[in-house]
């Protein structure tokens, strides 16, 4: 079989179907990238871990521990909370909560200090959540 023979047995495809399939296949990649977002892990051997003092974190804002990647909140007065800082669309990490709400530096997502749910997308699922409790002067991992 030549390959004039086999190129003859072959249907042709136009121009436009080439770039239609290319097109298609080049945005489902897109999406795939987008996706489901980012998955945030909890930081493994805090248990226990001062994250931050009790003074360090503002009523209605918090604080960002670079050093777990984890942002320590007081959304009402006396009331702790610690969430993951990675957001949960591209694995960026989020900034101190201003007015009760953390922002994603990279795509704009926000999500609400008092639970770390997604108020604002991209993201959608909301910050992974750490239990912790006040001991002596420090927010601790319980």
């Amino acid at each position: 079989m030549g390959m004039t023979e086999l190129g003859s047995a072959m249907p042709e495809i136009g121009r436009r179907e080439a770039l239609g399939a290319a097109g298609l296949a080049a945005c489902g990649l897109a999406v795939a990238g987008c996706g489901s977002g980012a998955k945030a892990e909890p930081v493994a051997g805090i248990k226990g871990k001062v994250l931050a003092k009790v003074a360090d974190v503002p009523v209605g804002g918090g604080i960002v521990v670079q050093e777990y990647k984890i942002v320590v909140t007081q959304p009402a007065k006396g009331v702790f909370k610690a969430f993951s800082a990675v957001c949960t669309h591209k694995g960026c990490v989020v900034s101190a909560p201003e007015k009760n709400v953390m922002t994603c530096g990279c795509h704009g997502s926000e999500f609400a200090a008092d639970s770390g749910k997604a108020l604002q997308g991209p993201a959608t699922a909301p910050l992974v959540v750490y239990r912790v409790k006040v001991e002596g002067d420090g927010v601790v991992v319980v």
